[in-house]
């Protein structure tokens, strides 16, 4: 089958952008530090993504390793390592920097995630 005919993207109907300005929720639903998945549908597709908490800020990122292309957390919101300093891959234990999405430790360091832009406002996650 050629690429053309089955792209990775129609084939899961998932899309890897969301519009701004969707609220997502408040930010004090996400423990500090924390991390929360997020899906959205997006027309006829889903988007999958999570946001860290670091205090008042949070990080949002497409669910996606760069090293394999699976999500990342085997089980729900478990995206952090135990002392909560870093994401962490559970597929095959890429470590990611929270604030950066920058891959530190595992099989794809010096790769990132793909940022997922959100914003806090007004105490709630809002997609940039």
């Amino acid at each position: 089958m050629s690429e053309e005919a089955a792209p990775e993207a129609a084939a899961v109907g998932r899309v890897w952008t969301t519009p701004a300005g969707v609220r997502l929720g408040p930010l004090d639903q996400i423990a500090d530090p924390g991390a929360r998945n997020y899906v959205l549908r997006i027309g006829d597709k889903r988007f999958h993504g999570f946001v860290v908490r670091r205090g008042e800020a949070a990080f949002g990122y497409v669910d996606r390793c760069p090293h394999a292309g699976l999500p990342l957390a085997q089980v729900l919101d478990r995206y952090l390592t135990e002392d909560g300093s870093l994401i962490a891959c559970s597929w095959h234990g890429a470590l990611f920097q929270p604030e950066t999405g920058a891959c530190v430790g595992g099989p794809c360091v010096g790769a990132r995630l793909s940022p997922w832009p959100v914003r806090v406002e007004d105490g709630r996650i809002v997609t940039a």
